[in-house]
């Protein structure tokens, strides 16, 4: 295993291939401004060379959180492959180019949602975001939705990817790998 952004590429298709439930779920860890961790569920939309890319809206807790700290550690876990891996980098946002392309993609209702939620603040009841999402549809009732300008992505630039695979009697393997000088990997067994 010598190029580990290919090999994380081949056990995200196992897991789709083994019917993993979200195969593209990542636990995202973050640290605010006052150094407390937070970390929560996103979904994977995009891996190659450059890193791994989530979408959120730019007024959310993550999105604060990595303009105070432009860091972030995921971790991928396939139960039904018994395979985990994480990876930790710096994180930079994404082009408006890639945000507006991804957005295009999204399914209508998921578009008219971004307009509508003011993710992470507080509200009365899901009443009112219902209420907003039925607002922004009567914004753009037919036709493409434009991507808000408060919603974007963030890419993970992976300076450190590890691999756990299960074994038994809990000889697991771990391989780490640490993006050395030049953009190489430098490839280190770990004791489970």
């Amino acid at each position: 295993m010598t190029d580990p952004i290919a090999q994380f590429q081949t056990w995200l298709a196992e897991a789709t291939r083994a019917g993993a439930p979200e195969p593209t779920a990542m636990s995202v860890a973050t640290v605010d401004a006052e150094n407390r961790p937070s970390v929560r569920i996103l979904l994977l939309k995009a891996v190659d060379a450059r890193g791994f890319v989530f979408y959120t809206n730019l007024e959310s807790h993550k999105a604060n959180d990595l303009k105070a700290h432009p860091f972030a550690a995921l971790c991928f876990h396939w139960p039904v492959l018994e395979r985990q891996v994480r990876v930790e980098g710096h994180v930079k946002p994404v082009s408006d180019e890639e945000a507006d392309a991804y957005f295009a993609t999204r399914p209508r209702l998921s578009q008219l949602g971004a307009w509508a939620s003011k993710q992470s603040r507080p509200m009365e009841g899901y009443w009112e975001l219902e209420r907003a999402v039925a607002g922004v549809a009567l914004r753009y009732p037919i036709g493409s939705v434009p991507r808000p300008p408060f919603w974007s992505g963030f890419r993970v630039k992976p300076e450190k990817i590890e691999f756990w695979r299960q074994k038994p009697f809990r000889q697991h393997e771990r391989i780490v790998f640490t993006r050395a000088e030049g953009g190489t990997w430098d490839e280190q067994w770990l004791f489970p």
